[in-house]
């Protein structure tokens, strides 16, 4: 009777082994596409999120010190109109 048993107990080791192979394949391929596909985005001068992230904060702060420097040249400006007219 320890024949078929024998034969099972191969079987489910076979099988085993197999999937534990499969699942090594599995990440290596998966590491060698994402290793391509970050030298492409590299090669291709893409920006990180992040890189996108940081730049549109510091567009966002000089457009509104912009705004704060134009109302104050705007508040000079008028300040100094009267005193234009009057001389």
């Amino acid at each position: 009777m320890t024949g078929p048993n024998k034969f099972f107990d191969d079987m489910s080791k076979l099988m085993t082994n197999a999937m534990g192979v499969a699942q090594g394949a599995r990440t290596e391929a998966e590491t060698a596409m994402k290793s391509w596909m970050d030298r492409w985005l590299a090669d291709r001068d893409f920006v990180t999120r992040e890189e996108f992230d940081a730049v549109r904060a510091m567009a966002q702060k000089a457009r509104e010190e912009n705004e704060a420097l134009k109302a104050r040249l705007d508040a000079l400006e008028e300040a100094a109109k009267p005193k234009a007219k009057k001389v």
